[in-house]
């Protein structure tokens, strides 16, 4: 494709070389450059590709986009703009030529219930009749291609090609979860959302290489709401009027308070044995009975998502119902079954708000004893692992403090940070590092009537040390410890 092709919606200037150049890829990994490519020069918190200007050329490249000048031969081509993040975006829609355009594309934003309201979301729609691609957390699904996520917003090129073979596939739909990550290093530019959805905000995400302050991690997300046609809110959120400033879209609103435009009322609990579940009785603009095989009032939020989303492309009532009811994520409150007399599941909670808000839901369906196993990631804020302490023993009976991603640090060291959390509290703690012997314990200890809460890993099936990965997937984990039972 010609250079000025790709240029027709970024504003830059050319500071050497011809815009008719034939450009054979676009690229911002070094290691991925070919003869004719054209490379991105991102200034990252690790690396600053400027640096690489001189080895990409070598290799072949025969356009750069920069943001300062660099040194390059004649016959090479020097694009110079603002943001090269932006540009990238933009540059990249243009490669795929503008894939969202042939989708309807709808953003899921909040700091909760994102990964579940895309499932639901996907659900619905297909349950419709609707093909739909989806981009998240834990994976993105193309069709029958199902392609794990290494990050929850990729990078924006990826997210152009992954609409391109969307559309390939045949997709009218293409359901994502949008990072404050995401939005802040311009991942998602270059397209207008169909929808974008707003579910909770509180802080996280705080800290080195994340965000500056909680106003900086909420303006990030208030971007989506001036890049969609029709803003889908939470409206019982504190922080909604911070999050809708400035934005441009149409704004429906969800929840469980008078006013809002879809309200859940008359919600109850459902339990059987190794059941948990939530009812409720929809308001509003769709008027029905709803129950999903999900516990807790976030779990009505999540479904209170997709009914707005899905009521936009005119699905009957009859298939939300349905679809509701089979709609199941990995890692989200995943029951898994050990025994008949206590239950288990696997969450993916992994911050304090999180904690909070999954342990007392499960308090709601007042077990013989809540048990919680978890520990905290390494080379990341200490306080996220006071608070879980904190969090953990003030609601739980039983606090089992494991090991999880310790990245560079001791595991040992990162327990003693949850500890100090947990010695807040009255709450009782056993410390195991290792998370199989921790799963082991949970299991062999578990009363009847307990509800045990493996937390923090969810969909992950890795576990990180010093620089590696290495598989470790807790269903995996739990099927190797009941075989070991002789169950």
């Amino acid at each position: 494709m010609k250079l000025w092709k790709l240029l027709e919606r970024v504003t830059y200037t050319c500071l050497q070389g011809e815009l008719d150049t034939e450009v054979t890829a676009v690229v911002n990994d070094s290691r991925k450059v070919t003869e004719g490519a054209l490379f991105f020069c991102i200034r990252g918190a690790v690396t600053d590709g400027h640096k690489y200007a001189a080895d990409v050329v070598e290799k072949g490249a025969g356009v750069l986009v920069v943001e300062e000048p660099v040194e390059a031969p004649e016959h090479v081509t020097v694009i110079q703009v603002r943001d090269t993040r932006m540009a990238m975006a933009l540059i990249g829609a243009a490669w795929y030529e503008y894939p969202a355009d042939k989708l309807k594309v709808i953003g899921i934003t909040g700091t909760k219930g994102k990964t579940t309201s895309t499932y639901m979301v996907k659900s619905i729609l297909e349950a419709a009749g609707y093909k739909v691609g989806l981009i998240g957390t834990i994976e993105a699904i193309i069709g029958d291609e199902v392609i794990p996520a290494s990050n929850t917003t990729p990078e924006s090129l990826t997210i152009q090609e992954y609409f391109s073979r969307m559309v390939e596939a045949g997709c009218q739909v293409a359901v994502m979860e949008v990072s404050s990550q995401g939005l802040m290093l311009h991942r998602t530019a270059g397209f207008l959302f169909e929808i974008g959805i707003f579910t909770n905000i509180e802080p996280d995400h705080i800290g080195p290489a994340e965000h500056s302050s909680f106003e900086d991690y909420m303006e990030c997300k208030s971007r989506l709401f001036r890049q969609c046609k029709v803003g889908v809110v939470n409206g019982d959120d504190p922080h909604l009027e911070r999050i809708l400033e400035g934005h441009t879209c149409s704004v429906e609103t969800f929840g469980f308070n008078e006013g809002v435009n879809l309200r859940a009322v008359n919600t109850h609990l459902v339990t059987r044995p190794g059941y948990l579940g939530v009812a409720y009785t929809l308001e509003g603009a769709m008027n029905f009975d709803v129950e999903i095989d999900i516990p807790g009032k976030f779990s009505v939020y999540n479904s209170l998502t997709a009914i707005a989303v899905c009521r936009h492309f005119n699905v009957s009532q009859d298939n939300i119902k349905k679809a509701l009811k089979a709609a199941k994520v990995k890692g989200r409150i995943e029951m898994v079954k050990v025994s008949d007399e206590f239950t288990l599941m696997i969450d993916y909670a992994h911050n304090a708000m999180a904690l909070e808000s999954l342990l007392t839901t499960l308090k709601e369906y007042h077990p013989h004893r809540l048990v919680c196993l978890f520990g905290c990631g390494g080379n990341r804020s200490k306080l996220r692992r006071y608070e879980m302490g904190e969090v953990s023993g003030r609601l739980a009976d039983l606090t089992i403090i494991t090991s999880d991603n310790p990245r560079y640090e001791k595991p040992e060291d990162i327990i003693d940070d949850i500890v100090t959390g947990i010695e807040k509290t009255d709450g009782r703690y056993v410390r195991i590092t290792d998370r199989k012997e921790a799963i082991a314990y949970a299991i062999h200890h578990g009363e009847p009537g307990d509800i045990v809460v493996l937390a923090g890993k969810g969909h992950e099936d890795y576990q990180e040390i010093e620089g590696k990965k290495y598989p470790m997937d807790e269903r995996v984990l739990i099927r190797e410890i009941l075989e070991d039972d002789g169950r």
